[in-house]
């Protein structure tokens, strides 16, 4: 599925979806703004100072255009036969005093919600964006991972250290990828080699990746609002692969220490791959042998019913939440099923509530210490408070996006158009793609449609406020 954009034009309907996006914003039940003493606490508050000086070592960020919530920074270099990778972590445990008050404040959030014309976040903005984030060319405390990796990309050794750093880039994923593809960035080139090393390791580990689509709504420079649907690029794959390891490895501390918290995924049961088996065949684009994972890495991007089968595959990768743990391990099987390994939390400590936890016990664990009180009296709370945070941030993603979706269809009310049956839902309903403007939604079919096929549909009305959209059958 190429990189398709649509825009909401009409002066009407900028103004209505402003304001059914600034209701909806009003309407979230988290706290949006800080109180005073919060911001005060941010604003006095230093990390330890690292021992270790890295500030030599060319630490580059990649993320998305535009974002100051640096969590991760890298630096790629070859070693011997193999390599190393330096992954370097916000200092945020060092940041943020347990108990106080930017703590109460993040643990009522659980984490950053990203909206059509901003973010909630989880800290303060004086840390998120900028105290404690890894912005370029300037001196930042971190939790730097150091991985040994052999020339087939396994990790054959790792450690933890807290380490003062200086971002010498910030990259974007676009511009990223372009630079890659013409070559000549040493960086890139190493990052596209141990990634696509790592990509295979996934595979032998039968871990599994369903990259749809990514839908975002964007606010330009002149308040009007977009809707992007694109497939993530090469360059964020290769550095999601990094974050990965990197996960890998703190579950791999906390697990041998007996205390920490974990990202569980269970494995599908039989009959999840028995419907998907089925749901393939009647696409035409049968899985008739292998792992899961290694039939959706066929998969042509290319191909118009790909995106069919990856919506149906998304039933396989239901279920993940948290698992915590202090003195025994729980039982049964503690991989996330998705990564094919025990996996933890530990590389978005300025977005994510439960990093925090995972980076404090682990460095705790790396120097020889025991886990902090703090975290191991708060343990068990964490997944109720991520799991509360994740239903908000779906909530909120979709109801904007439905409002979005509403305004771009809005001066099209009374028209017939086209659409892609993506996936049914029962007998005569359908998840459909509409293709120009770029909008995914629910509307009744014909008995016997299967998914891929094209549906005349007739738009007879929309609710921008709501976020609904009235299709019906021509």
């Amino acid at each position: 599925m190429p990189q398709r954009r649509s825009h909401v034009s009409s002066s009407a309907a900028q103004s209505e979806l402003a304001e059914a996006l600034a209701a909806l914003r009003e309407g979230i039940e988290a706290p949006v703004g800080f109180p005073p003493e919060a911001i005060a606490e941010a604003e006095a508050a230093s990390a330890p100072t690292p021992d270790l000086d890295l500030r030599d070592v060319p630490f580059v960020t990649l993320d998305p255009l535009g974002s100051k919530d640096l969590d991760q920074a890298f630096h790629l270099e070859r070693a011997g036969s193999g390599y190393q990778v330096r992954y370097a972590i916000a200092d945020v445990p060092g940041f943020v005093t347990p108990g106080g008050a930017v703590d109460a404040q993040a643990r009522l959030r659980g984490q950053t919600l990203y909206l059509a014309d901003g973010n909630i976040p989880l800290h303060p903005r004086v840390l998120s964006e900028d105290r404690a984030s890894l912005l370029p060319d300037a001196e930042r405390p971190a939790l730097v991972w150091t991985f040994s990796l052999d020339a087939e990309g396994s990790k054959t050794d790792f450690r933890l250290e807290r380490a003062l750093i200086r971002s010498r880039s910030q990259l974007d994923y676009a511009s990223a990828q372009a630079s890659a593809d013409r070559g000549g960035d040493d960086r890139l080139a190493l990052l596209r080699e141990i990634g696509e090393l790592r990509r295979a390791q996934e595979a032998d580990r039968g871990g599994a990746s369903l990259n749809l689509p990514d839908e975002e709504v964007m606010q330009r420079e002149d308040g009007r609002y977009d809707i992007e649907r694109r497939n993530p690029l090469a360059v964020e794959d290769w550095n999601a692969q990094l974050s990965l390891m990197t996960g890998m490895a703190a579950a791999e501390l906390m697990i041998d220490a007996k205390v920490g918290v974990l990202r569980t995924m269970p494995q599908p049961d039989e009959g999840a791959f028995e419907r998907f088996r089925r749901q393939t065949e009647a696409l035409g684009r049968p899985w008739t042998s292998g792992r899961y994972g290694e039939y959706l890495r066929t998969l042509d991007k290319a191909d118009p019913l790909t995106l069919p089968v990856l919506e149906a595959a998304a039933s396989l990768f239901r279920g993940a939440g948290y698992i915590t743990f202090d003195g025994e391990l729980p039982e049964g099987d503690l991989a996330q099923a998705a990564i094919g390994a025990p996996y933890a939390h530990a590389t978005a400590p300025l977005r994510r509530l439960v990093d925090r936890w995972s980076l404090a016990i682990c460095l705790a664990v790396s120097e020889g210490r025991p886990a902090p009180e703090w975290a191991r009296a708060s343990l068990t709370q964490l997944p109720t408070l991520m799991q509360q945070s994740g239903q908000r941030a779906s909530v909120l993603d979709a109801e904007t996006i439905n409002r979005v979706e509403a305004a771009l269809l809005q001066p099209l009310v009374g028209q017939a158009i086209e659409a892609t049956v993506i996936e049914m839902r029962g007998e005569d309903r359908a998840s459909v793609q509409i293709a120009e403007p770029a909008v995914t939604a629910t509307a009744p079919v014909s008995a016997g449609t299967t998914p891929g096929s094209t549906v005349q549909l007739r738009i007879s009305a929309v609710d921008v406020t709501g976020g609904s959209v009235d299709l019906r059958a021509v």
